[in-house]
C-alpha cells in the first residue's frame, strides 16, 4: 500500500486513520520469517523525553548501536519532558504519516493508537532470528513485559524503568533518635512526627514526591485496584487522603511546593525522608554537596509503583525501518546496554542478566543496586492498569491531591476539597 498517495487523496483526517488501519491489519498478520534483513541504508526516527544526564546516556547507547550497525542511522529527536512528548504524540496521531518510527511512551498514552491499529505487534519481531531472539528467551522481567502490553498485545518493549523507594538521611534519623528505617506507613508517620518535634520544626520528617502514586498505592495497599469503581469520598479513600492531609496540617509531612522536587529540600537537610522514584538518585548526586550521606530502602507498605516508559513502533514506517528499529530495541534492552544505562541514570535494568550481574550490584555511585534484591523481596510491583481513561484520571490525581493538601496546609477543613476532588475524579473516568 502507498500510504502517501492515500493520504494525499484524503479529504478528512478520518481517511488517514482508515489507511493506517488497513496497513496495520496487513502488518498484524506478519510472520517472523517475513521480516526483511536490514541490508541497506536505513534511517530510524526516535522520539524521546530524556533530559540532562539521561539524554546523554541515551545518546551514548545510540552511538554505540550505530557503530555496531553502520547501515542504520538513528535520528534522536528530543521532544521536551514527558508531558510535551505525550502532547506531540497526541497531535501527530491525527496525521499518522508524520509519526516517528519509534517512541518512548507510557502504554496509557497509546490506547487510541492501539485501537486505531497504528502500533506494531512486536511478537513476530521478538521471534525473528535476525532482528529478535528467535526461540531463545527474551531475558526481560516478565512483569515489565506485561506492563508494556495494550489490550493483551505486546506493543511495547520496556526500557527506562523505575520503582518508588524510600530515600532517607541516616545522619538525621540517628540525630533525632529513629533507630529503625520505617517499613510501614504507621512507622513512617511516627518517625516523621518525632523528627519534626525533636528538630523544633526545622526538619520535616517525610515527604511524597508523586501525589498520584501516593493515592494509587494507598488504595492498593487497602486492597483496591485503580479503577472507576473507587469511591473517592468513601471511607477507605478518606483514610488514605487524611493520613497525608493530617501530616501536612501538622507540618511533619510535605508535598513538593515551589521547589517542585523534594530532592532539593532533602539535599539541603530540611527533609529527613521522602518517597520518590528510584531514578531520583541521579538528581540527588547532582544537587548534594560533597560528603552528603543518604540511603535507599523499600517503600513502606506491601506494594510499590513500577513506572517508566517503554519503546513503541509505529505502522507508518517501512518494513525495513521496522526491522531496523526493532534491532535498536533489542540492543537497548540487552545486558550490556542496560548495565550502562542503569549505572548512568539510576533506572532499573530491565534485563534479568544485567540486574543479576556483579558489576551492577557493585556500583558504588548509586545506592539502589546493592539494595534492589531486598527491595523487590519486600515490595510487590504495581502499575496503573491500561484501561479506558485510566491514564487521564491518574494524571488528574496530582492536581486533585494538591488542592486537598493545600487546604490542609492552610488549616482548613479538607471535606469540601475532597468533594470537589471526587467530582473531578469521576469526570476524568467518564470523559
Amino acid at each position: 500500500m502507498n500510504f502517501g498517495k492515500k493520504l494525499a487523496a484524503a479529504s478528512v483526517i478520518g481517511l488517514a486513520l482508515v489507511g493506517a488501519v488497513a496497513c496495520s491489519r496487513r502488518d498484524s498478520s506478519i510472520r517472523s520469517n517475513q521480516i526483511p534483513p536490514v541490508n541497506q541504508k536505513t534511517t530510524v526516527v526516535f522520539w524521546h523525553g530524556m533530559q540532562g544526564s539521561q539524554e546523554k546516556a541515551l545518546q551514548g547507547l545510540v552511538h554505540d548501536f550505530e557503530t555496531a550497525n553502520p547501515q542504520i542511522k538513528v535520528k534522536l529527536e528530543q521532544q521536551g519532558n514527558y508531558d510535551d512528548l505525550q502532547a506531540k504524540l497526541n497531535s501527530t496521531m491525527q496525521s499518522p504519516k508524520n509519526l516517528p518510527t519509534l517512541t518512548q511512551a507510557y502504554p496509557g498514552w497509546l490506547q487510541s493508537a492501539a485501537k486505531n491499529q497504528l502500533l506494531v505487534d512486536l511478537k513476530p519481531y521478538m521471534r525473528n532470528k535476525a532482528v529478535g531472539w528467535g526461540k531463545h528467551s527474551v531475558g526481560i522481567k516478565q512483569d515489565m513485559l506485561d506492563s508494556a502490553k495494550i489490550n493483551g498485545k505486546q506493543y511495547g518493549m520496556p526500557f527506562n524503568k523505575s520503582i518508588e523507594v524510600l530515600i532517607y538521611n541516616p545522619t538525621l534519623l540517628k540525630r533525632y533518635g529513629i533507630q529503625k528505617v520505617p517499613a510501614t506507613m504507621a512507622e513512617l508517620k511516627q518517625a516523621a512526627q518525632t523528627i519534626y518535634k525533636k528538630s523544633k520544626q526545622q526538619v520535616v520528617g517525610a515527604g511524597f514526591d508523586n501525589l498520584n502514586n501516593y493515592y494509587v498505592l494507598g488504595m492498593k495497599n487497602q486492597g483496591q485496584n485503580f479503577s472507576s469503581k473507587i469511591d473517592f469520598k468513601g471511607s477507605q479513600s478518606r483514610q488514605v487522603i487524611n493520613y497525608f492531609a493530617e501530616g501536612e496540617k501538622a507540618g511533619y509531612f510535605r508535598m513538593p511546593g515551589s521547589d517542585k522536587y523534594l530532592y532539593i529540600p532533602f539535599t539541603n537537610q530540611k527533609l529527613a525522608m521522602f518517597l520518590t522514584s528510584s531514578s531520583t538518585e541521579t538528581w540527588i548526586k547532582q544537587a548534594a554537596k560533597p560528603g552528603f550521606n543518604y540511603q535507599v530502602a523499600a517503600r513502606p507498605g506491601k506494594y510499590t509503583m513500577q513506572q517508566g516508559t517503554d519503546l513503541y513502533l509505529f505502522n507508518n514506517a517501512s518494513a525495513m525501518q521496522k526491522a531496523a528499529a526493532f534491532k535498536l530495541m533489542k540492543y537497548l534492552t540487552s545486558k550490556g546496554s542496560q548495565l550502562k544505562w542503569a549505572q548512568k541514570t539510576g533506572y532499573l535494568p530491565v534485563s534479568e542478566k544485567a540486574a543479576a550481574a556483579a558489576a551492577y550490584k557493585a556500583n558504588k555511585q548509586l545506592k539502589l543496586p546493592a539494595q534492589l534484591e531486598t527491595v523487590l523481596a519486600t515490595n510487590s510491583l504495581y502499575s496503573v492498569p491500561v484501561t479506558k481513561n485510566s491514564n487521564a484520571t491518574f494524571s488528574q490525581l496530582t492536581p486533585i491531591m494538591q488542592s486537598i493538601l493545600a487546604a490542609a496546609q492552610k488549616q482548613r477543613n479538607v471535606d469540601q476539597a475532597i468533594l470537589t476532588g471526587q467530582s473531578k475524579f469521576d469526570a476524568a473516568w467518564q470523559q
